[in-house]
């Protein structure tokens, strides 16, 4: 695939889509703009490109980059939007001492940002009206097709807007707080993973963990706002 296909980005139209959480069994709407979302996540050649990193565990310029925190996704984002001369979407600075940073999200700038978690699950679904957008093994690297190895974005099926690996082969981090009063500050993962059973890929499923968390099922795609 060439490289720069991992830039495309998908304009994905307004709409309205109902959120769940199986945990607390609470479930809650949310309107969209329109906004562009990454037709891929991030590869580990574009990773590479613009932070001049090599965090993941496997090696290949197409496979998805992994081993990578929440804040090692909002740093790329800031990063890029300054290579392509846009404005970053976060500020970022040092908190208190022994505390996380503290990032906050400038939702008037024209950067690259991680998508919140309704953005994601509405450009998942792409208009589709159940738990996935084609059948599993057509669309998706999970524990029962992916000899448990990530594999390069792109070889399954896309959705009907043309998102690839939306569903399976790594997790995205997502913008959004999974839920403070319980959780603090760990935010949302979604989308299911290659060691992942198919009850995980799911485009409602929502996973939490620790900002700072690095393994080598999850990883990140790029939104930005439309409107720019």
């Amino acid at each position: 695939m060439d490289t720069r296909q991992v830039y495309e980005m998908i304009a994905v139209p307004p709409g309205q889509v109902t959120l769940s959480d199986r945990r607390t069994r609470r479930s809650w709407s949310v309107e969209l703009a329109p906004y562009r979302l990454g037709a891929f996540p991030v590869t580990q050649a574009l990773y590479a490109r613009v932070s001049g990193l090599w965090p993941s565990s496997a090696d290949g310029d197409q496979l998805p980059v992994e081993g990578v925190s929440w804040w090692d996704a909002v740093r790329f984002c800031n990063a890029l939007s300054i290579r392509e001369g846009l404005t970053p979407a976060y500020s970022i600075r040092a908190a208190r001492e022994g505390a996380d940073w503290d990032i906050d999200w400038d939702r008037s700038a024209d950067g690259y940002r991680l998508p919140t978690e309704a953005e994601w699950e509405h450009g998942c679904r792409a208009g589709t009206p159940g738990p996935r957008y084609g059948p599993l093994d057509e669309i998706a690297w999970y524990r029962d097709n992916s000899q448990e190895r990530v594999h390069s974005v792109g070889g399954k099926r896309p959705n009907p807007w043309g998102l690839h690996d939306m569903l399976g082969n790594v997790w995205d981090w997502c913008w959004d707080v999974y839920d403070a009063e319980v959780y603090g500050g760990y935010r949302v993962l979604r989308g299911g993973g290659w060691f992942d059973d198919h009850w995980s890929c799911r485009a409602s499923v929502r996973r939490r963990s620790h900002p700072g968390y690095q393994v080598d099922d999850v990883g990140f795609r790029v939104a930005r706002s439309a409107t720019h």
